[in-house]
Order: structure tokens, then sequence, then C-alpha cells
């Protein structure tokens, strides 16, 4: 870690705070009615059911506290996201509406990372960040605000415990997805680290038949994009 880096991987306490924003934002009393009812509204002869496993998952919610006590830690300092937060556009339109800027991705504002000053703030979005993203903020010695999914973070361990060990890491993702760059990153943080990405069912069987002798390495490394 570059010296005098700060990076706060914990809630500021200013959840009370936050609340009204984030209710006014992100919360329903129709919603909280149908969950109450077993998941069920009848109105006449219409009938809503309701997902009971329905809304942002507890790293999203966390992500999303996060980024609002930033706002109100730090009222007067520029506050950028390296990207989107999670892909959803309401909630990174209502972030932009109070004044974080985003570095990257589909709502950049245009300020690039070598223009981050130690008098800024970055917020690490919940599906964390590529180690040489990390290195070039912490180069500029800003405020790290790191809301990256404990689950995410989990992920990562056991591809550097495998890279450390020798083995090729195989993923399963988008191959240019802000999360699979960033544990891509952690399986080649080692000399020795391989990985291979694999999008569906059909590439996994292609895995399977390289690895039982079958197909050619050609055809192989034709289908798939790998440091392997």
């Amino acid at each position: 870690m570059t010296e005098n880096t700060e990076i706060i991987r914990k809630s500021f306490g200013l959840k009370e705070q936050i609340k009204p924003q984030l209710q006014e934002s992100y919360h329903s009393a129709l919603i909280e009615q149908i969950k109450k009812q077993n998941y069920r509204y009848e109105s006449g002869r219409l009938t809503i059911r309701l997902a009971e496993e329905f809304g942002f998952c507890y790293g999203v919610d966390r992500a999303i506290d996060y980024a609002y006590e930033t706002r109100a830690k730090f009222p007067d300092r520029r506050i950028f996201l390296t990207n989107e937060i999670i892909h959803n556009p309401r909630v990174n339109a209502k972030l932009q509406g109070i004044g974080i800027q985003f570095l990257s991705g589909p709502y950049s504002c245009g300020v690039s990372f070598d223009q981050i000053t130690e008098k800024d703030v970055v917020i690490l979005p919940a599906f964390g960040t590529t180690i040489h993203e990390l290195n070039q903020l912490q180069k500029r010695k800003c405020v790290l605000v790191d809301t990256t999914c404990g689950s995410v973070m989990s992920v990562w361990k056991r591809v550097e415990s495998y890279s450390r060990d020798g083995f090729t890491s195989i993923i399963h993702g988008k191959y240019d997805h802000e999360e699979t760059l960033a544990t891509c990153s952690r399986a080649t943080n080692y000399p020795q680290g391989r990985f291979l990405v694999v999008r569906d069912k059909d590439q996994a069987q292609k895995v399977c038949d390289y690895i039982e002798g079958r197909g050619t390495r050609e055809e192989f490394f034709k289908e798939f994009k790998s440091t392997v």
C-alpha cells in the first residue's frame, strides 16, 4: 500500500443521517405492505404476488449506504466512483444527483485517474476494482472508500490461494464485466497465476473436453480469452 493512503471499509456511523434520503429513494410503503400480507396483494379481480427474495442483496444495500454516508461525511470534497456502483440506472442517477461523479463507464464525467488529487474521495463499487486501478488510486493518495461486496472478496481470496499454489482459476462470468476483471487481476497477482473465464455451460463443457484430452490446443485457445 502506498504510504499515507487511507482506505475506509466500514460505515462512517451516519446511517440515521442518511435514512430520510434512502427511504425516499429506495423504500416503498406498498411493497412493505405486500410483504406483511404473505407477499400477496389483492384488489378486486387483480392478484399480485411478490417474490420473497425481492430487492437488493446485502452487499448492494451496503454499497449504496456507504455512498450516501460518504457524501454526508465529505460534503465539500469531490467524490468519485470508479464505475457504476451497481448496474441499475436509477441508482446511478440518484448518486449523480447528490454530486457523486463517475471516473469510467457509461456515466463517465471526463476526469481521469491521473487527475485525482489527495483532497478527493474515490468510492470503489460493490463489484470491486482491479489491482491496477487500486494501485493507481493509492498513488494519488486520495481517500478510498471500499464498498466491495464481502462475497466478492471471498472469491478473490480463493483465487489468490489457487494462484499461489500454481493452479489455473476457472471463473464463470462475462469477460469484460467489472467484477470479472477485478477477480482476474487477483488471479495474476502472482507470477504463476493463471485464469480462464467461462461464459456458459457450453464453454464449461469445452474446458472439460480439453482437460480429458478431447480437442486440440488451437481449438481451445480460439474459443477462450485467457492467460493460460
